[in-house]
């Protein structure tokens, strides 16, 4: 994760040195989840036609490669185009760790925990390592930095093993067949059977609660600063409170095991997301008080961290063993959607009402749309308790 979080900081200081305005950076920014929308179940589906490791080291050497263009590049259409392809590489970089973990885990929750733990670790400490190399010496050094991240990520992969999956899924060519040009080609039956998983019940819950958690940090990443610096917090007291939600949800994550066996997993899991949108919601009332947006924000980031796992696992157990990728693209999917939807949703909000009343605008629609989900968890509940043997059986 940290591979992806490297470029991901990069790319406004690179702006920002070109005198770019906030809005071509902001585009620039954007750009990195164009491709991931449209291609993500497609990536998917090649991870489980033909090895995760396999593809995942394929964008882990398009991502290095791309590197070292961006210094050679300082216009801003040719920087949107590097960027489009390198920051899908990345996603779908990421996408292959997540789906290598489930088959390797069998979607055990304390596995993946553990994985989520690290993948914060990742997210904490690739900006302060760009920050750094960006201050020594520029463009140059970081990018630079970047091929030899994709070499430590390579050997990493070299090491861990390809999990197994079957020979040929039925649809195309296995792992161990002859690759040609028209298997590595995007297909509508594809994309029809990866959709077609949202009729189990577990994945439709989950995959609704992804939204919906991804909803919470999209209001994060846009208004939330927006009101923080409106009511007179600096930028390093921002810092901290941004960090606070890393490091929380880092610890969370090791908690998943233990939140699996507490009762029904996709009613914790909705729990914790309807807790995690009242507290996100609730900035407004705290006054703009340090302390309390630091509680809120920890309180925040260790119910994402118990329950991003948990969703792994729900979602890994209920496709099997050789839709992982399928599955993974599927979230991706949503992921990037929700990232996509709600900074404009939550600007357009507040230029009408203000920036204290979106919160509260937000938040009844995301609680409202929590009780379909509530709708949803029940059917699957029923479900499993239906699929249960009797004695006599």
């Amino acid at each position: 994760m940290g591979y992806t979080e490297f470029y991901n900081f990069l790319i406004p200081l690179y702006g920002l040195s070109l005198g770019m305005s906030a809005g071509a950076i902001g585009m620039l920014v954007g750009a990195r989840s164009l491709l991931a929308v449209f291609l993500s179940i497609h990536v998917g589906v090649l991870m489980d036609r033909f090895g995760t490791r396999r593809v995942t080291l394929f964008f882990v050497w398009t991502a290095m490669a791309l590197a070292p263009v961006f210094p050679l590049l300082p216009w801003f259409w040719p920087l949107l185009l590097l960027q489009i392809v390198n920051g899908g590489a990345l996603q779908f970089a990421w996408a292959g760790s997540q789906t290598l973990i489930s088959q390797l885990a069998e979607g055990e929750a304390e596995y993946l925990g553990r994985f989520s733990f690290f993948a914060r670790i990742g997210t904490t400490v690739a900006p302060m390592i760009a920050g750094v190399a960006w201050d020594l010496g520029g463009a140059w050094p970081s990018y630079g930095l970047g091929v030899a991240w994709g070499v430590a990520l390579t050997l990493v992969l070299l090491r861990a093993p390809e999990a197994p999956i079957a020979v040929g899924d039925g649809h195309g060519p296995g792992r161990h067949a002859g690759l040609r040009v028209v298997d590595v080609l995007p297909r509508l039956p594809d994309y029809v059977r990866c959709f077609a998983l949202i009729a189990i019940p577990a994945v439709a819950t989950t995959m609704a609660i992804i939204f919906l958690r991804t909803a919470t940090n999209g209001v994060q990443s846009s208004l939330y600063v927006v009101y923080l610096k409106g009511v007179g917090l600096t930028g390093t007291s921002i810092g901290i409170l941004f960090a606070a939600i890393e490091i929380t949800s880092g610890l969370g994550s090791l908690f998943a095991g233990r939140a699996m066996r507490l009762g029904d997993p996709q009613r914790t899991m909705l729990s914790g997301t309807v807790l995690s949108i009242l507290l996100i919601c609730a900035t407004p009332f705290t006054g703009g008080i340090f302390a309390l947006l630091f509680v809120a924000q920890g309180l925040r980031g260790w119910l994402q961290g118990v329950v991003q796992p948990m969703m792994f696992s729900v979602q890994a157990k209920a496709v099997g063993p050789h839709r992982q990728g399928s599955v993974v693209g599927l979230r991706q999917t949503m992921n990037r959607l929700a990232a996509i939807v709600i900074p404009p949703a939550m600007g357009v909000i507040a230029d009408h009402w203000g920036a204290g009343q979106s919160f509260v605008i937000l938040g009844a629609i995301l609680i409202v749309l929590c009780a379909p989900v509530t709708l949803i968890t029940r059917r699957a509940a029923r479900t499993v308790t239906q699929a249960e043997p009797t004695l006599s059986d």
